[in-house]
């Protein structure tokens, strides 16, 4: 509770504003365009779903977003801040679990929680407070004391989450968060990002359309680089027939990312939402 009461704390101006803005993002590598041209708004309370087939162009994006790959054109602000003109700032506003959730996998898990809380500067009783609540939050104390090389994956994923919300970040962006997890920890972890989404603004990728429905407000598809869809679930769903009366979700994404089914541009077009006015909100 003391993690969830230090987040709401923290965000009690600005709520209304977007926290990520991107515009015009592309990357090319040679000659291929792997992005071409993606904009992304999301405010405090947002759970966006960030999906498209292998290859589209979704890692790259998240990696634009938190300052990991330069973009070849486009910008990105965080909490008011141009990533590229204050990236050390920028990158304190947000969590990330990257794919795979990459650790040192000779460290125990509280020491490695503990050197990443140090990185964020964080000193003391304050460091070990929270160090704790993440532990306790993702059911990790009995492994507290064990090296991440010999956790399960899903124990990993936990890990990676821990380290991702310790610091209390005004933005979270996740990437296959709940990859290696089994049912009841997928529950238990979307549970999580319910919680959180209550006053982070959160960017999920994921390839699970159950998970979209599950804990997204909002989802944004992308393809070929070029963004096909933005707009809730339950407006992605309504894009099915009818008739179609299981999978909906799959059978809509399959039609709009697909090369073989996608829909006419015609019915693609107008989807894809405008970027909101650059943010102004306060800095911590």
């Amino acid at each position: 509770m003391w993690l969830y009461a230090a987040l709401r704390f923290e965000r009690m101006s600005g709520a209304h504003e977007p926290l990520i803005l991107a515009q015009g993002l592309r990357k090319s590598f040679g000659d291929f365009e792997a992005v071409r041209g993606v904009d992304l708004s999301v405010r405090a309370g947002e759970v966006l779903g960030f999906l498209g087939p292998n290859g589209a162009g979704k890692s790259t994006t998240m990696r634009m977003i938190t300052g990991c790959l330069t973009p070849t054109a486009g910008t990105v602000t965080l909490c008011g801040m141009p990533i590229d003109q204050d990236p050390i700032g920028a990158k304190r506003t947000f969590g990330y679990l990257p794919e795979g959730a990459p650790a040192y996998p000779d460290m125990r898990v509280e020491d490695f929680l503990a050197f990443t809380a140090r990185v964020r500067g964080l000193t003391g009783a304050e460091l070990r407070q929270r160090v704790n609540a993440a532990i306790e939050r993702l059911h990790l104390e009995p492994y507290r004391r064990q090296s991440i090389d010999t956790l399960s994956k899903g124990y990993k994923r936990r890990t990676g989450l821990a380290q991702a919300i310790l610091h209390s970040p005004r933005i979270l962006i996740l990437d296959e968060p709940t990859d290696g997890l089994d049912p009841n920890q997928k529950h238990e972890v979307r549970q999580l990002i319910r919680d959180l989404g209550r006053d982070c603004a959160i960017v999920l990728s994921t390839h699970i359309l159950e998970e979209v429905e599950a804990v997204c407000t909002r989802t944004v598809i992308i393809s070929e680089g070029r963004t096909v869809f933005d707009g809730t679930p339950s407006e992605l769903d309504a894009r099915a027939p009818a008739s179609v009366r299981h999978n909906r979700l799959d059978h809509v994404f399959r039609s709009i990312t697909s090369p073989d089914t996608r829909a006419p541009a015609e019915l693609r077009a107008g989807s894809a939402r405008p970027p909101r006015p650059a943010p102004k909100c306060p800095t911590r």
